[in-house]
């Protein structure tokens, strides 16, 4: 489906104005989309359409109604409240009335985004974009998930205020929604897993490289305010969970028992007490920072000396693109990651890559960079230079933009 744009019979007085698009998010609270502020992924597709001269506004449910990050009057967000079925369905009906787009780009394929794009779609015939950023069904097993409950417990999940199918998003109407990704009018992801998985084409997140920029900040205060002055910095600036291998780090720590390294994680985790699993055994080695407004990053990643990207080898892993890799390599700081996903791929030659799961390869790895501080701050560097050209949010525009070509009519 392309959107039709009309011409007016009246003299011609100025070049048609691009169309609004309108990014439907299934979750603008702090334990969603929002929680990162303007760095996560609907807020830099906002900001590279932007780019390309398309007024975008966001549109989404929140859990306590308010979202996590302000309106503006340059990026407008509109929320409401979201529920369980059956209320939920009243909740889309309001939240379809704030849609002001020509054009709706859903954020994932949940019933809460996607599903309200579809059900819009066939009211308004407004063009539906999809972006699939994570493969959804992966947080519940996968293709092996199934759905089989006794008929005691399948009227438990309905009836009950707060039962499992009362969930917008539980994993039988991801299943469900899956089979209508082919109903999108484009598709954009940003890993080649998801790519292969769902097709489409293949938008990598991007960095905004004049904030993200070590000319500006030296991070000198942050390391001063924290007592982390007399310290060998690795930084996790992002949320651990098992699977994103920051265990590995604080094992290859044990391993290496030096004195003056520390593990710096940047805000925690939103979803449960994982963090405080870690600090139980590893605490010795690990410095928590608080959560940090977006546009403070820059001055926190310069204060690290190594930024490091353990992901573990899960489907979960494969299907992501970890920001806190474009965070450093913006920041022209060494990169140790692992070979999963697309991870070889963004980086390159530009980064110090171990296998996932290896904490002695880590371990000789951080030994290796501390060793050699010319070659490392040489690599900060060249990964900089690597994310300009590949990852930066002009970049990514300019993938867009190819994108909406095959939906709006030149």
């Amino acid at each position: 489906m392309s959107l039709s744009l009309s011409l007016s019979s009246q003299p011609f007085a100025g070049p048609i104005p691009a169309p609004k698009i309108s990014i439907l998010v299934s979750d603008l609270s702090s334990s969603g989309a929002g929680r990162w502020g303007g760095a996560v992924r609907p807020f830099l597709l906002a900001q590279a359409l932007q780019q390309i001269g398309y007024p975008v506004e966001l549109v989404g449910f929140t859990c306590d109604g308010a979202p996590a990050v302000q309106s503006t009057p340059e990026l407008p967000i509109k929320t409401v409240v979201g529920s369980t079925y059956p209320s939920f369905v009243q909740s889309i009906q309001q939240l379809r009335q704030q849609i002001d787009g020509d054009i709706l780009y859903a954020y994932k394929p949940k019933p809460s985004s996607f599903g309200v794009g579809l059900l819009d779609r066939w009211h308004t015939k407004r063009p539906l974009l999809l972006d699939i950023d994570d493969w959804e069904l992966s947080w519940h097993g996968g293709d092996q998930w199934r759905y089989q409950p006794t008929p005691k417990q399948l009227f438990r999940d309905l009836g009950k205020a707060n039962g499992a199918l009362r969930q917008p998003d539980h994993p039988l109407y991801l299943g469900w929604l899956e089979r209508w990704i082919c109903q999108a009018d484009a598709i954009t992801t940003h890993t080649q897993f998801l790519q292969n998985r769902f097709g489409g084409a293949y938008v990598p997140n991007g960095k905004d490289v004049s904030l993200f920029d070590p000319q500006r900040v030296t991070g000198r205060s942050i390391k001063q305010q924290y007592g982390l002055s007399d310290y060998r910095i690795l930084m996790f600036p992002g949320a651990p969970r098992p699977y994103k291998g920051v265990e590995d780090v604080l094992m290859a720590l044990d391993r290496l028992n030096q004195p003056n390294l520390r593990l710096v994680i940047v805000g925690g985790s939103p979803y449960d007490d994982y963090d405080q699993q870690l600090l139980s055994q590893w605490g010795r080695w690990i410095v928590k920072l608080p959560k940090i407004p977006h546009h403070q990053m820059p001055e926190v990643i310069a204060a690290a000396d190594v930024i490091v990207v353990p992901q573990r080898d899960s489907a979960a892993a494969q299907a992501q693109f970890p920001l806190k890799l474009t965070d450093g390599m913006a920041m022209a700081k060494p990169i140790l990651a692992t070979r999963v996903g697309d991870i070889p791929k963004i980086l390159a030659d530009t980064g110090y890559l171990v296998d996932p799961g290896s904490p002695d390869q880590l371990a000789t790895t951080i030994e290796q960079i501390f060793a050699n501080p010319t070659v490392a701050t040489q690599q900060g560097q060249r990964a900089r230079q690597r994310c300009i050209e590949y990852c930066s949010i002009e970049t990514m525009a300019a993938n867009l933009a190819q994108v909406l070509a095959t939906v709006i009519p030149t």
